[in-house]
C-alpha cells in the first residue's frame, strides 16, 4: 500500500503543509520577541542629542542637564579659573588627557581646558573611581581637603579632586579624569550634547 505513487503524493503534499504552517507560526512567535528587542521611544528619548541654552550662563557659573541618564555639567569659566587650569598642570595625573583618549575625550577637547572653548567646560558629572557624582567647590581658598585649593570638584566619597577642566589629582582613587562627553555649538549660545559631527 505504501509503495503506490497516490498515497507518497498525499504524504508529500502533508509533509510541505505541516512545514509551511510550522515556519508560519516560527515567524508569528518570533515577530513580538524581536521588536521587544528593538528601543523603546523612551529609550530612544534617553539617548537622544539635548539641545542646551547656555546664553544666561554667567562667568563662574555651572548648570546642570541629564543625557542618557547622567549629569552633565556645564562650567562658564573666568579669566581666574582659566589661570587655575593652567597653574594645576603639574599637580593632575593626566594634564593632556592621553589615557583611554577616545573613551574619555574627544579630539577637540584634547587640550589643556578640555573643551572645544576655553571658557566653557562640558563634562559628565560621574567620578571615574566609583560612580560617585562630586561636588563642585569651584572657588578658591582653603579646603580640608586642601589647603590652597584653587577650585574644582571634590568627590567625598574616597576623596578624589578634579581640577576645574575636570582632571583629576595625582595619588587619588580615580584612575582617569571626568569624561568630556561628545558636543557641538549649534551656535554661541546653544549646545548639543551628545552629538559632534560639526566639532
Amino acid at each position: 500500500m505504501s509503495d503506490k505513487p497516490e498515497f507518497n503524493q498525499a504524504r508529500r503534499n502533508i509533509l510541505i503543509a505541516t512545514t509551511c504552517a510550522g515556519g508560519a507560526a516560527t515567524v508569528a512567535a518570533a515577530v513580538p520577541f524581536v521588536s521587544s528587542m528593538l528601543p523603546s521611544e523612551r529609550a530612544k528619548a534617553i539617548g537622544a542629542p539635548v539641545e542646551v541654552d547656555i546664553g544666561y550662563l554667567a562667568a563662574g557659573d555651572m548648570m546642570r542637564v541629564e543625557w542618557r541618564g547622567q549629569p552633565v555639567w556645564i562650567l562658564h569659566r573666568t579669566k581666574e579659573m582659566l589661570d587655575a587650569v593652567k597653574a594645576a598642570k603639574e599637580k593632575v595625573a593626566d594634564p593632556n588627557s592621553e589615557r583611554k583618549p577616545s573613551e574619555l575625550t574627544p579630539e577637540y577637547a584634547r587640550n589643556e581646558f578640555r573643551s572645544a572653548k576655553p571658557e566653557y567646560l562640558v563634562v559628565v558629572g560621574i567620578c571615574s573611581h566609583l560612580g560617585c557624582s562630586p561636588s563642585d567647590r569651584l572657588k578658591p581658598g582653603p579646603e580640608a581637603f586642601d589647603p590652597e585649593w584653587k577650585g574644582g570638584f571634590y568627590c567625598p566619597c574616597h576623596g578624589s579632586l578634579f581640577d576645574l577642566a575636570g582632571r583629576v589629582y595625582k595619588n587619588k582613587p580615580a584612575p582617569d579624569n571626568l569624561k568630556v562627553p561628545p558636543y557641538m555649538y549649534l551656535s554661541d549660545a546653544k549646545l548639543l550634547i551628545g552629538e559632534d559631527k560639526k566639532a
